[in-house]
């Protein structure tokens, strides 16, 4: 059975919001055949990426940027996975209070040079998440979660 990752940083009731939509579309029809481990970006490691076919990003863009744990977590991962997991599908969806470009710019960057596959467009949100922003990381987890079903 396929393993989809979701990593998060949810230090707010915005960021919180967003991962309990993107756990929901985890769990959309038809993919009752991947199986989904959530870990925060703090307790996420190389096992856990090793293990994993596909990759959900959920953090919160601090000062431009990606939040330290999330920082932390590819900092961890980077060079023991580096070549392992080429090809995997990953998607991104970043909460800021002004700006998230900088934030998803790095976590691209990350992604891309593991050799990950966007499959989906990163979800950016500004403010509070309104019902438009809920459904696009809803979709955004529900499409990476898909990919792994696709032979």
């Amino acid at each position: 059975m396929p393993r989809l990752l979701v990593v998060h940083h949810t230090a707010s009731p915005a960021t919180q919001e967003l991962l309990e939509a993107a756990l929901s579309g985890t769990k959309a029809e038809g993919l009752d055949g991947v199986e989904v481990d959530v870990r925060a970006a703090l307790a996420a490691g190389p096992p856990d990426v090793l293990a994993a076919d596909g990759f959900v990003l959920g953090t919160p863009a601090n000062i431009g940027y990606l939040s330290g744990a999330m920082k932390y977590f590819f900092d961890n991962v980077y060079y023991p996975c580096l070549t392992a997991k080429v090809g995997a599908p990953y998607g991104l969806w970043v909460h800021g209070n002004n700006d998230t470009q900088g934030a998803i710019r790095a976590a691209e960057s990350i992604a891309q040079g593991m050799g990950w596959r966007r499959v989906h467009e990163p979800v950016s949100v500004v403010g509070a998440p309104g019902k438009d922003d809920v459904e696009a990381v809803w979709d955004l987890a529900a499409t990476v979660a898909a990919s792994l079903l696709e032979t």
